[in-house]
């Protein structure tokens, strides 16, 4: 196990997987420009490992309340889009990183915290959690954070959501397609541990690949979609993994994977 330092996060390679955990619990996890700095250095930090899994994580009662509104408040015009630009970042990062990353939610995850659960490629909750994009009930709506929400959820659940700015439980979260799974609180961790074994199977070549494409194509219209998935998944087949894969399948055996 290793450990590195930063000031509002907690970071830890355990084996294959490597542990994000926001740690402001004293400001609810709020994202403030230094906390989004470190997140982005982190998932790109942890990016270019050879971990198959990476775990968003938070310390304290809520996993994030979204925007430091300390922060945005004392900058300008231009500063607040930079503060803006920096988050879409971190999103964008996590889904463009090799690895499958996976939220565990724990508490209120509001507004950005809301958007960065979208952002990761699974995420399982606690029953006690709850989801919300609260700009709707106040005075700066919850414009960016729709973005990868909207991709979850759909149209008219997201315009619940946004334009009430209420709580959604995690039950409900998980019928709207916004996470997997909502869990026993005390069942949280071995849910998290167990979706991402599940996941990260396999040739991590072909996995990190298909996860590129995956993302690549989802906003395509259908055509253009197949498209690039065909030529994609061509090439890959050319892969050592995919070529391992297929030896022993054809000769019934465990695959031994190079990757």
């Amino acid at each position: 196990m290793s450990v590195e330092e930063y000031q509002h996060l907690l970071v830890k390679r355990d084996g294959d997987t490597v542990t994000i955990t926001m740690n402001r619990p004293d400001r609810r996890n709020a994202l403030s420009a230094d906390h989004l700095t470190e997140l982005l250095a982190a998932f790109r930090a942890a990016g270019e490992t050879d971990a198959s899994g990476i775990v968003l994580a938070a310390a304290g009662p809520v996993f994030s309340a979204g925007h430091d509104f300390a922060d945005v408040a004392a900058r300008d015009l231009l500063e607040v889009r930079e503060l803006l630009v920096r988050c879409q970042q971190v999103m964008t990062t996590i889904e463009s990183v090799p690895q499958v990353v996976i939220a565990r939610v724990h508490g209120l995850a509001t507004a950005a915290g809301c958007q960065l659960v979208a952002s990761c490629d699974l995420a399982i909750a606690a029953e006690s959690a709850g989801f919300a994009l609260p700009g709707g009930k106040g005075g700066w709506f919850c414009h960016t954070p729709a973005v990868p929400v909207a991709r979850s959820i759909g149209r008219k659940r997201l315009m619940e959501l946004a334009l009430t700015g209420d709580p959604v439980d995690a039950r409900t979260a998980v019928d709207w397609g916004l996470i997997n799974y909502a869990v026993p609180d005390l069942d949280l961790d071995t849910a998290v541990t167990n979706l991402l074994a599940r996941a990260t199977r396999g040739s991590r070549a072909s996995k990190a690949l298909g996860k590129r494409t995956l993302y690549a194509q989802l906003d395509r219209p259908e055509a253009d979609a197949y498209t690039l998935a065909r030529e994609v998944m061509a090439a890959a087949s050319q892969l050592p993994g995919a070529r391992e894969g297929m030896a022993a399948f054809l000769q019934k055996r465990h695959p031994v994977w190079p990757d």
